[in-house]
């Protein structure tokens, strides 16, 4: 809210602290010094409420194009409608990728599983059916459900447990950690002069509470107190220029973030592809019995063909009802409905697809569908098929060629697809009906994209839930291993086998991560992040979700579930995974600029700070008014410091300690202006015997110097 950005801004402890300062100055009879101490204070306040402002005006703009809507059911019909608009009573229905926005109770037929880790911390399953409780905040994952609002807007758990959250932080940048030690160490030295004032005060008996006001007035404003506000315009800043190169930053830190990283995991499916899957190939399982009408041994070849000609016919119907009669579609079942006619069928039972269990299945128990059928992956579901079972080499070759492949298997009696507990249970003796094929574009930037991320020195590991080939196919399309190296892959299956150890050695050395579950993706960030990697996670489904909150950063995109928008600090409008490397040259602005403004702070405070010292030793009066110190600060600290944010140059980011750095910059500068600061002070004094003269000839000489400096 703009009251909070001005809030922000103006209720700052030293600005506080200067504008006490400034009172008891005009209280004193010095209404000039007061002007000015209180003036450099409210000169930040301006320039940096309107730099946010501008930005928050342009972000809201962008935000509310990447709003999710909520399906709500009114008279029988179903719309979307604004998350605000919702009222008690209100049907809701959700389906996978969904987020609950009110607190309320399942009503109706239908199922589903939510992910309630936003408000648990567990990531397990819940599954609920018509009579259980749903809560605001929670996910679906699997299943389709309607549930009515007992509890909306203030009132829901969600909103609750966001007031108890405002003491939660983001965990910080590099930059931010560096800066909480440069400001702790400015702290420092200004509390130390500041208590040296005090004494001086109540042990000399000449110094006057007037100057000692005047004095404490220069000593505060060598306080870091614009410091804030330049990194909070500098994110600002870097915010808005990624929002004009389509990525919305929903964590301001992001941006910088970015910067930082050395692994960047992308999942396949809708980041490096389009998600538009298209059915490519189909291939009859050798010995399947579609129409146990036409089937048996065949007389000559030509009843062998048309008996082959009558089982694709049943199959093709097949695939439409099952693509049809599911209640959770998704792309594949899109892209099955487009390719096959078929009808609405009533089925006994069903199990949604999910990423943990990566097969779908629907039982029907009527005179023309009878028995369960379930597709799925084939390695997945190898074990369960009949004995005689002969996929042959078709998985391998297809899976080689970037297909994705499936499995669309049959039980003739129906049976249960769920064990006593209600967990998911894939039957056993399947006889295998068909291999499908499924292709999916690749993003036409994603080859250039991927060049400019390897340029700059940042390792990439896919992973997808996909067959490890697949991944490795598309993975090559995209430009990996074109200098004929391999591309090393792993299935999940074998990581499974692992310990901890041989777990982290294959995240560290493989580059492509297939049948990948949501723990594994979580698990494989964790153990980047673990060997000292910064680890950036895109991803555009709820079984990413995980991985996203446990990454450095987490990136979405904007057509991806709401799940993951929520819980993503940047997501890419349009779905352009382009902007990335324009975000990444946005980080590297940050820094630069941010370095060059530590320097440019850290040189006048420790230059002023040795100034101050060496003449209180020497007991010739004090340097500055707090007039001149205001407007030196004004014209050499505040309007450059915010310049250099504003016109930061991307480059190369210096590696190593930032304040390493700064230290080697940092002191000879400031000895050196010191030092020439007390040769000129000294003069005047000298010769002229008039401090007055000699503070507001040092001001001048200041002032040039921190011009040169910039």
């Amino acid at each position: 809210p703009y009251r909070q950005i001005l809030r922000d801004n103006l209720l700052t402890f030293f600005n506080i602290v200067l504008f006490g300062v400034s009172l008891v100055l005009l209280l004193l009879g010095s209404p000039r010094d007061a002007f000015f101490t209180a003036g450099v204070a409210v000169l930040n306040v301006l320039i940096a409420t309107i730099q946010e402002v501008r930005a928050k005006r342009k972000l809201d703009q962008i935000s509310l194009l990447t709003r999710p809507k909520v399906t709500v059911i009114r008279d029988g019909q179903e719309k979307k409608v604004d998350p605000s608009e919702i009222v008690l009573g209100d049907a809701l229905a959700v389906g996978p990728g969904d987020q609950v926005v009110a607190d309320g109770e399942v009503i109706g037929d239908g199922q589903m599983d939510l992910d309630e880790s936003l408000l648990t911390g567990e990531s397990d399953l819940i599954h609920k059916q018509a009579g259980d409780t749903v809560l605001s905040g929670s996910f679906c994952v699997v299943g389709r459900a309607t549930y009515l609002a007992s509890q909306v807007g203030s009132d829901s758990l969600a909103n609750r447990l966001t007031e108890g959250a405002r003491t939660f932080t983001r965990e910080k940048t590099p930059l931010q950690t560096e800066v909480d030690l440069i400001i702790r160490v400015l702290l420092l030295v200004v509390l130390f002069f500041s208590l040296m004032i005090a004494l001086s005060f109540v042990v000399n008996e000449e110094a006057t509470l007037l100057e000692s006001v005047r004095a404490a007035s220069v000593i505060i404003g060598l306080a870091p107190s614009s410091l804030f506000l330049t990194i909070v315009v500098a994110y600002a800043l870097g915010a808005l220029r990624i929002a004009n190169k389509g990525a919305l930053v929903q964590q301001a830190n992001s941006v910088e973030s970015l910067c930082h990283v050395t692994v960047l995991c992308l999942d396949k499916t809708g980041t490096l592809t389009a998600n538009e899957i298209k059915l490519d190939q189909v291939h009859i399982v050798d010995g399947a019995a579609l129409n146990s009408s036409v089937s048996g041994t065949t007389a000559t070849k030509e009843a062998a063909r048309e008996e082959a000609d009558l089982d694709a016919e049943r199959l093709n119907q097949l695939l439409g009802i099952f693509a049809r009669s599911v209640s959770a579609g998704n792309r594949t079942s899109q892209a099955l409905a487009e390719a096959f006619p078929g009808r609405l069928e009533a089925f006994q039972e069903e199990v949604s697809f999910s990423s943990s269990w990566k097969w779908s299945a629907l039982s029907f128990s009527s005179d023309a569908l009878h028995g369960a059928y379930i597709l799925g992956a084939p390695e997945v579901m190898s074990a369960n098929l009949v004995p005689e079972s002969d996929l042959g080499s078709i998985v391998e070759q297809w899976s080689s060629d970037g297909l994705r492949v499936l499995l669309f298997a049959h039980r003739p009696d129906p049976t249960p697809l769920h064990d006593a507990a209600g967990a998911p249970r894939l039957p056993e003796d399947l006889l295998p009906l068909a291999l499908l094929g499924f292709s999916d574009e690749l993003r036409p930037e994603a080859r250039e994209t991927l060049d400019r991320f390897v340029t700059a020195g940042i390792e990439l590991k896919i992973i997808s839930g996909d067959n490890p080939r697949t991944v490795a196919a598309v993975a090559r399309q995209a430009g990996l291993g074109r200098d004929g190296s391999s591309i090393a892959m792993i299935s999940g299956s074998e990581l499974a086998e692992l310990d901890d150890a041989q777990f982290k050695q294959a995240a560290l050395e493989k580059s492509v991560f297939g049948r990948i579950t949501p723990d594994q993706k979580q698990r494989l960030v964790r153990a980047l992040r673990d060997s000292d990697h910064y680890v950036a996670m895109t991803g555009d489904g709820v079984n990413d979700v995980l991985a996203l909150k446990q990454a450095n950063l987490g990136v979405a995109m904007q057509s991806g579930s709401q799940a993951s928008r929520s819980v993503s600090d940047i997501i890419l409008l349009g779905d352009s995974f382009a902007a990335l490397p324009e975000a990444f040259i946005e980080g590297q602005r940050i820094l630069n600029g941010m370095e060059d403004i530590f320097r440019l702070y850290m040189t006048r405070i420790f230059s002023l700070a040795i100034l101050i010292a060496m003449i209180a030793m020497l007991a010739v009066g004090f340097p500055f008014t707090p007039s001149q110190s205001s407007i030196l600060s004004l014209l050499t600290l505040s309007i450059p410091a915010f310049a250099l944010a504003l016109w930061a140059r991307p480059g190369p980011v210096r590696q190593g300690s930032l304040t390493r750095r700064l230290v080697h910059f940092v002191l000879p500068a400031a000895i050196t202006m010191s030092v020439a600061g007390l040769g000129v002070y000294l003069y005047f004094v000298v010769s002229t015997g008039d401090t007055t003269y000699a503070q507001l000839t040092l001001t001048y000489t200041m002032m040039a110097m921190g011009l040169l400096l910039i």
